[in-house]
């Protein structure tokens, strides 16, 4: 099946932004990263452009590498019901548990809660308004965004490309 990709993610960025504290890193960016030295294989994923581009498909460089974001409705994970973790197709690195999945009605996997220090996040001003963007916390490689609007226990959406995750069935 051929994705269709678009930039910016204009449909999931209408939700508004979470709130989340964020410092600047050297460039000014706002964000907060998980502690490096707690990461398993770390230094293994500083990979070059040419490297990540030889690794992923052309729809999985555009997400995890240039922050594209795919079409809604076309992840086939979208519909995965089983148990099991959803790790960053990049690196491997687990992300989600299965029983933090929900159906938001979006178009795109959705998760209420992630496995903690998985993620480092980040605020995206590409529509305007703020929203927080979210990247593995091993390779880096770009997730999607997460909002206010999700069930409980947490009341957050982390709104993923599917593109971006494996499936590992329990």
């Amino acid at each position: 099946m051929k994705r269709r990709l678009f930039l910016g993610g204009a449909l999931a960025g209408l939700a508004g932004a979470t709130g989340f504290a964020v410092a600047k890193d050297a460039k000014g960016d706002n964000m907060s990263k998980p502690d490096a030295s707690k990461i398993p294989d770390y230094d293994r994923w500083r990979l070059s452009e040419k490297e990540w581009k030889e690794r992923l498909s052309p729809e999985a460089f555009a997400v995890l590498r240039r922050e594209a974001t795919e079409r809604p409705w076309t992840s086939p994970l979208n519909e995965e019901k089983r148990s099991g973790i959803y790790a960053c197709a990049g690196c491997g690195y687990h992300l989600f548990r299965s029983e933090h999945k929900f159906d938001s009605g979006t178009g795109w996997p959705s998760f209420f809660d992630t496995i903690p220090g998985a993620l480092g996040k980040k605020t995206d001003f590409k529509l305007v308004l703020p929203r927080t963007e979210y990247h593995c916390a091993r390779c880096d490689g770009h997730q999607g965004h997460v909002f206010n609007d999700g069930p409980s226990p947490t009341g957050l959406r982390y709104c993923n490309n599917g593109v971006a995750l494996a499936f590992l069935p329990a």
